[in-house]
């Protein structure tokens, strides 16, 4: 049986990519990403609704989150979602389910990004 795991967002971050460098110097962006949804209510008041991405970038598109990107940042994110599982220093078993991203488009207007134009990238050498 075939299946597929493909995530598409366009939203803001929540704040600038935090990066970190694994072992093999390895670079790794992580941001929270906001998706906002509006509607009418029964009473025709407009309500929007906020949900929150943990966002995973890996290398070459890491380096470039966090040279070009900020937050308010407007990004379309193509990925897949992953969940990790851990246990805290408390025994507490813990999860997250993230977005590891695989293509990147900058959507900010001219001159907001440091840009003329969008910006595409495309994640290629992936975990």
């Amino acid at each position: 049986m075939r299946s597929l795991n493909k995530v598409t967002l366009i939203g803001n971050l929540g704040k600038a990519p935090d990066i970190q460098f694994i072992e093999g110097n390895i670079p790794v962006a992580k941001f929270s990403l906001a998706t906002t949804e509006s509607f009418k209510d029964k009473t025709g008041k407009q309500v929007a609704t906020t949900e929150w991405h943990s966002v995973v970038l890996w290398r070459g598109l890491a380096e470039l989150a966090q040279k070009y990107l900020h937050k308010g940042s407007l990004v379309y994110i193509e990925g897949r979602l992953k969940t990790r599982h851990w246990e805290d220093k408390d025994h507490n078993k813990k999860s997250v389910t993230e977005i590891i991203g695989d293509n990147l488009i900058m959507l900010d207007k001219r001159g907001e990004a440091g840009g003329d134009d969008d910006f595409v990238v495309s994640g290629t050498d992936l975990p």
